[in-house]
């Protein structure tokens, strides 16, 4: 049924279009089937969705953890070194001196 496939290429689940299909029917018998699901397939059809953005590796992914070369404390950084707290206390360290 090429309304279905619509429903598909627009990234709906077979189960939800079988939902919409077979859920509130009339207690009365269907005297035209065809029409019946055309008109639920075309009434209820659902809006196509924009393109999904391409996620950047930049964004995807943060920084590995490292661990501290003094307290061995973890932080977030590309490469492996200090943390902020002993980074710190070594510039307070050189400029006092």
């Amino acid at each position: 049924m090429p309304l279905v496939t619509v429903w598909l290429e627009r990234g709906v689940p077979a189960t939800a279009v079988e939902r919409v299909l077979t859920t509130g029917l009339p207690q009365e018998p269907i005297r035209h089937p065809a029409a019946f699901l055309e008109r639920r397939l075309t009434a209820d059809l659902p809006p196509v969705l924009p393109a999904p953005r391409p996620v950047t590796p930049s964004a995807a992914r943060p920084d590995p953890l490292q661990t501290c070369d003094d307290c061995d404390r973890a932080f977030r950084a590309p490469q492996p070194g200090h943390c902020r707290d002993c980074r710190e206390g070594r510039a307070a360290e050189w400029t006092a001196a």
